[in-house]
């Protein structure tokens, strides 16, 4: 997706987060924070983004945002536990938000399995009422691409919310 659309679903998100009243935080691990970076280009972002969290290591996705060692023993870091706990943990560790949208994948070019290929890419969305969601995408193209196509996702899941 080119920049230009990316930056225009950013200011749709602010928008909709300015117009229900609520605070995101981002939890990154394959987009590296380019959710946060796509939506803190616009100005005024500060009023509804709270901030990210860019957890790559499973170490980090531990500390930082409390996943449990035994969903990342069990299910993997790209997996749907792991990006619901990621959302729940930024939720939880961000407490002046209201709203938290997760990302874990595999971006490649290497990494990837039979059973996770390179593309495949999980969500998480957290809501301080308690509603969560998660969603598995298998994106193509080069790195560059499927983190664009995960920036895309996880903005239109926000939006969506």
């Amino acid at each position: 997706m080119p920049d230009n659309d990316i930056a225009a679903l950013a200011g749709q998100v602010l928008e909709h987060l300015r117009r229900s009243g609520r605070r995101l935080v981002t939890v990154e691990s394959c987009t590296g924070g380019l959710i946060g970076a796509a939506l803190s280009d616009i100005p005024g972002s500060s009023d509804v983004l709270e901030g990210g969290f860019i957890t790559y290591s499973n170490a980090l996705k531990m500390s930082a945002v409390s996943v449990p060692e035994t969903v990342l023993a069990q299910y993997g870091a790209v997996s749907l536990q792991t990006a619901q706990a990621m959302a729940e943990g930024g939720l939880m560790n961000a407490v002046d938000a209201d709203i938290a949208v997760s990302v874990t994948g595999i971006a490649g070019p290497g990494g990837g399995s039979v059973a996770k290929p390179v593309g495949t890419v999980c969500f998480g969305l957290a809501v301080r009422t308690g509603l969560s969601s998660v969603v598995q995408c298998h994106f193509a193209g080069d790195r560059t691409s499927i983190r664009s196509q995960a920036v895309q996702q996880a903005l239109q899941m926000v939006l969506n919310a």
